[in-house]
């Protein structure tokens, strides 16, 4: 199969992995356990694969095979697909970027999140070309394909706690924000311990009448609707973010509850003229924080389960059209992270707060537009979480019950039980950067750098590239640098938490 056209994909998965040398056979079918593929994919591929003319021809690894998707044909669009991805790399994130610019400065935040962006992208590609050589799209057997059960084990392990962290995140958000919300909105200054102002509670509800029914779709490609409303509800938030750094004073003012109207106009100029301070952006700036802040980019821009699945449903799928895909989504996000980073950072300075929106509030708790944003936010993270859950459902899937074909109580219980696990992580959680420090420093690299270069380079046959040819030394590179850049961010974290400077721990 030539790299470009891996249309044939998921029709020959299961029976490429027949004839895997080790003599390990897997059930017909196996591929398409819960990618969200098409009802019928499974009808057709079983009697696809089971037919002996097909088998022969497969095992002779035809390379002239041109026939298109037979048995199943992607149907989700292009705009579909970038809002699929989009929604999958924008998540709580962004919420955390502006306080990541004031701990790096705005040039290196730029510096930073530049790179990070560049490798993403140069990440998807090692994934597509990997995936169009062997006609598997599913991370979890590119694993397989490349070292065996233990490969598949590892991609299935990084997927699994890289999105329960994310999920984690969002629903924290969930968790911290409602509440505060609809307090603002009922103007209780002071709640009695009412049940709805009560994150826990609040959570629960969220995840069982908006998350679940939205997991429990077979195909991701039906999320394309909420993604698309997900990504909108983002926009207005930076809309808003632009419009505040122009209305809200520096140094900001406290809110206090008998505050006049004249408190609200301190200018950046004390009385002899100068400017404060304090209303001085910084263009690079070092401190212990910064060890959180390259974890929370990284974290930013991960979206690599999420690739293959989209790439499954893609409508006339090519490497090259999903390569569009990808890097129209994160051009995007690339441009929405910078703008709200830096906006929010030149609202606040050096007070902004590792959770963006909470210092909107330490100036007016009631103010309307901040409070139709924190909606928006509230809405676009509940509707990226089961974007993110449909391939911790098929990882799962893959390393427990890798035989099995589609199974509609299984598909039901794996969410139920991981949405369970979520929310009680999430109602004993320690804060959101713990959460973003942490997984971002360990299962991100693996994502994003190692797998992609170590499959890359295992899948793709030396006799098309040796060893010693240029695109191989790049994947050894990229691998080299995730590992680099796992070590360096979890001994930063380990350092900052042992001196106990961090604030990480505190202010929330």
């Amino acid at each position: 199969m030539s790299e470009d056209n891996p249309a044939n994909a998921v029709e020959t998965e299961p029976e490429e992995l027949n004839v895997i040398p080790n003599g390990k056979s897997h059930e017909p079918g196996e591929e398409i356990t819960d990618s969200g593929n098409d009802e019928n994919a499974h009808k057709t591929e079983n009697t696809e694969a089971n037919h002996p003319d097909t088998q022969v021809f497969i095992s002779g690894m035809d390379d002239k095979k041109t026939t298109q998707f037979t048995d199943f044909e992607g149907k989700t669009s292009f705009g579909m697909s970038v809002f699929n991805l989009g929604n999958a790399i924008m998540g709580s994130g962004i919420l955390g970027l502006a306080y990541a610019m004031a701990n790096t400065g705005v040039i290196l935040f730029l510096i930073l999140l530049t790179v990070v962006a560049v490798l993403s992208a140069y990440s998807i590609h090692l994934l597509l070309k990997s995936s169009g050589i062997v006609g598997i799209r599913a991370y979890e057997q590119l694993g397989y394909r490349a070292f065996g059960t233990p490969g598949k084990m590892a991609a299935g392990i990084a997927i699994t706690l890289q999105n329960i962290g994310a999920m984690s995140s969002y629903l924290y958000i969930v968790k911290y924000e409602f509440p505060l919300v609809i307090q603002a909105f009922l103007k209780v200054d002071k709640p009695a311990g009412e049940w709805f102002l009560n994150g826990n509670y609040l959570v629960v509800i969220v995840s069982v009448a908006v998350i679940l029914p939205l997991a429990l779709m077979k195909q991701l490609g039906y999320l394309g609707y909420t993604s698309g409303f997900s990504l909108s509800c983002m926009v207005f938030f930076l809309i808003a973010v632009i419009y505040k750094k122009f209305n809200v004073p520096c140094p900001f003012v406290e809110f206090t509850f008998n505050a006049t109207a004249s408190g609200l106009n301190v200018s950046a100029t004390d009385p002899g003229g100068e400017v404060d301070p304090a209303c001085i952006p910084k263009l690079a700036n070092l401190n212990t924080q910064t060890a959180y802040t390259i974890p929370i980019l990284a974290f930013a821009f991960v979206c690599h389960p999420e690739v293959l699945p989209i790439y499954t449903e893609l409508r006339n799928p090519t490497k090259k059209k999903m390569q569009h895909v990808a890097n129209i989504s994160i051009t995007v996000m690339y441009v929405m992270y910078f703008l709200a980073a830096l906006f929010g950072y030149l609202t606040f300075y050096g007070e902004v707060e590792a959770e963006l929106l909470h210092t909107y509030s330490r100036i007016d708790p009631y103010d309307t537009l901040i409070l139709c944003v924190r909606v928006a936010v509230l809405t676009a993270v509940t509707l990226t979480v089961p974007i993110v859950l449909f391939p911790v459902r098929r990882a799962i899937q893959q390393m427990m019950f890798p035989n099995k074909t589609f199974y509609w109580p299984r598909h039901i219980a794996i969410a139920f039980i991981l949405l369970t696990f979520i929310n009680l992580l999430v109602i004993f959680a320690p804060n959101i950067l713990g959460i973003f420090g942490i997984i971002g420093a360990t299962s991100a690299p693996c994502l994003i750098f190692i797998f992609p270069a170590v499959f890359y380079i295992r899948i793709v046959p030396k006799e098309d590239e040796p060893l010693r040819s240029f695109p191989k030394i790049l994947a050894v590179c990229f691998a080299g640098i995730g590992f680099l850049f796992m070590i360096m961010s979890l001994s930063f974290i380990i350092i900052d938490w042992t001196t106990g400077t961090s604030n990480a721990s505190s202010g929330h």
